[in-house]
């Protein structure tokens, strides 16, 4: 497979309420390097995956509304906890709607995506599925 990848970085603030977070139960605050990776089997007929503008802008649009945003008060998030994890599938989803109805999708030929959060220099977690 043939992929191309950009990055993002997002501050976001959150609690994560449950015992296992131990002191992350409490209000914190988090910088988050995300990538998002778009794979094909096959190049178009300019060499290309994806444009790497268009998939630039649609990470840029998946982020918008978490950038410097208490995540504890986003309506969809109500109820859920908004661990790296949980983070990087609705980041998935986003992009894969952007795949579906924009021009990025190449005409159907982005098959797969990769969403990574990398939280310090030594953690990150990801989501990658079949669109």
């Amino acid at each position: 497979m043939f992929a191309v990848e950009v990055r993002d970085h997002m501050m976001i603030a959150h609690s994560l309420p449950s015992p296992v977070f131990g002191p992350a139960q409490g209000m914190h605050g988090a910088t988050f390097v995300v990538d998002a990776a778009f794979f094909t089997e096959d190049l178009d007929e300019n060499g290309l995956v994806v444009d790497i503008g268009l998939a630039t802008e649609a990470l840029s649009a998946a982020l918008a509304p978490l950038k410097y945003a208490n995540l504890d008060e986003i309506p969809d998030f109500n109820g859920k906890i908004t661990t790296t994890e949980f983070l990087c599938h609705h980041i998935w989803h986003q992009l894969r709607e952007a795949v579906l109805n924009t021009g990025l999708g190449g005409g159907g030929r982005v098959r797969r995506i990769k969403v990574s959060l990398e939280e310090s220099y030594i953690a990150r977690g990801w989501y990658e599925a079949d669109i």
